[in-house]
Parts: C-alpha cells; structure tokens; sequence
C-alpha cells in the first residue's frame, strides 16, 4: 500500500513539475494579442503605427499595455531616437526570437486543425 501512495505522488509531483512551466508560458504569452504583436515584429522592427496597422482589431491603449508587458519580460525592445519628432521602434530581442519555433509549431497546429474543422463542416 505505501508503493502504490509514492507512485501516486510521484506521478503527482512529475504532472505538477510538466504544468508550472507551461503556465509561466501562458502568463507571459496568452490573450489575444500578445502572440500577434511577435509575429509581426519577427518580420522586423516596427514603429507603433506601423504595428497598429498591421494588427486588425487592437486599439492604441491595448497595443501600449501589451507592448509594454513584452518589454517587462524581455522578449521586445523598445528604442526611442533622438529625433523631432520622437521616433520609437519596437524590436524583438535575442529572447524574444528564441520564440520562433514555438510559434511556428502552432502555425502548423492551428493550419491542421483549421483543415480538420473544415473537412467537418462540409
């Protein structure tokens, strides 16, 4: 009997250690626009305008905010130039880019699974 209760907690401790890390993840990278700011910034650096456009649906209020949360953890740079008027640029870092095949894995998830629902459908 207590074989059986340190394999359940074994199994308990290796679901729990899998879970942490992939919700530290979703923390950093989930909402609606978090990963479609990455993508559009991993085709180069951009100004805010140029993201704004490029990103159907955001306002300018949630653009700032979610641009702000990628620089806290790292993963967008935001350089200001000493320019009349001021010109500031968004880039991906070195972190952020360590990104892109996690994301690219889930572009060819989500154009399976879009293919999958639509055979269903017909």
């Amino acid at each position: 009997m207590a074989r059986a209760t340190q394999e359940t907690e074994r199994t308990h401790d290796s679901c729990t250690k899998a879970i942490i890390p992939v919700r530290d993840a979703l923390d950093i990278l989930s909402g609606k626009w978090k990963l479609p700011i990455i993508i559009a910034l991993s085709f180069g650096n951009r100004r805010f305008s140029h993201l704004a456009k490029q990103i159907p649906g955001i306002t300018d209020k949630m653009l700032s905010k979610e641009l702000r949360e990628l620089e806290i953890n790292q993963l967008v740079k935001r350089t200001v130039y000493d320019t009349l008027p001021v010109v500031v640029e968004y880039s991906m870092t070195s972190y952020g880019k360590s990104l892109e095949k996690l994301i690219e894995e889930l572009q060819a998830w989500g154009l399976q699974h879009r293919k999958r629902i639509m055979k269903k459908s017909k």
